[in-house]
């Protein structure tokens, strides 16, 4: 194997998108999708169905709120946020199979992927720098 094929491989096995999450979700994969954000930046809206543990509990709560045989996707805001690898650092200590999904909340929600908040799950417009408006079919 040469050394982009490494370097790609194992980028695949530690990071996912957006899209992969959504698949994955929507064909029954058991995954547990982590937020690891602030109380304030969960309130202001989150992937639909995720669990918010922030990164410094997981240690504590990990085990008894998500079972050890279960792949964890763990994200943050966005690219530019590190929360996301501080949560898959902690996942990985505790021996879970993680990745990070790329993007954070940010990419998931301009890709009009649902979106929680108090109000309940929405679907925002797809953002059409990141993705292609699709015409949606009800399933």
């Amino acid at each position: 194997m040469t050394s982009a094929q490494e370097h790609f491989a194992a980028k695949l096995a530690y990071e996912t998108d957006g899209s992969d999450v959504h698949a994955a979700r929507k064909a029954g994969q058991r995954i547990a999708v982590v937020d690891v954000r602030s109380d304030e930046a969960w309130a202001q809206g989150r992937v639909s169905d995720a669990i918010h543990m922030h990164y410094s509990e997981i240690a504590a709560r990990a085990p008894q709120e998500i079972s050890p045989d279960t792949p964890v996707v763990v994200y943050c805001w966005s690219p530019g946020c590190n929360a996301a690898d501080k949560g898959a650092l902690e996942f990985a200590k505790l021996g879970y199979e993680v990745r990070i999904m790329i993007g954070g909340f940010e990419y998931w929600s301009r890709e009009g992927y649902p979106v929680e908040n108090a109000d309940g799950v929405h679907r925002r417009p797809i953002d059409p720098l990141v993705g292609v408006p699709r015409i949606r079919t009800r399933a």
